[in-house]
């Protein structure tokens, strides 16, 4: 089995992530970030539209059904974050800092997808199980009143 060192993270993580990161960034000339590593959060993407919590200067995360920011913090000091459409290329973008369109002579995506589908399914299942987890929590509207 093939091992790929992402991790899936929720609105609270990534909120704590990004305060993390701006003010390693205001206060420090070197940032050392506390989360180092590659990450992803589903269901939202990067917009410059005021929706949702603010990132940077123009940039904010909004809620979009299937879509995933993928956050890239392995070096500790500089974070890189990216929307992608699918679970699969943000892991790809992740592992090899690599779009499906760009050439590598080593490897293509098509070759890449497959050596690592089962860490990639892996990965979905854990997707699933975390919107299982998410979904119990939330209260049906029959039952509020």
């Amino acid at each position: 089995m093939s091992q790929i060192d992402v991790e899936l993270i929720t609105e609270p993580t990534a909120k704590e992530f990004l305060t993390d990161y701006k003010e390693q960034k205001r206060n420090n000339n070197v940032p050392e970030l506390k989360s180092q590593g590659h990450f992803i959060l589903p269901d939202y993407k990067l917009t410059r539209q005021r929706k949702a919590f603010k990132i940077m200067k123009h940039t904010y995360l909004t809620k979009h059904y299937k879509s995933y920011v993928a956050f890239d913090s392995d070096n500790g000091h500089t974070l890189w974050m990216k929307n992608f459409a699918s679970l699969t290329e943000a892991v790809f973008w992740l592992e090899t800092g690599l779009e499906i369109g760009d050439t590598d002579t080593r490897s293509t995506y098509k070759d890449w997808k497959i050596k690592h589908d089962d860490k990639i399914q892996s990965l979905k299942d854990q997707l699933r199980l975390l919107k299982k987890k998410h979904a119990s929590k939330q209260f049906p509207l029959d039952n509020v009143n």
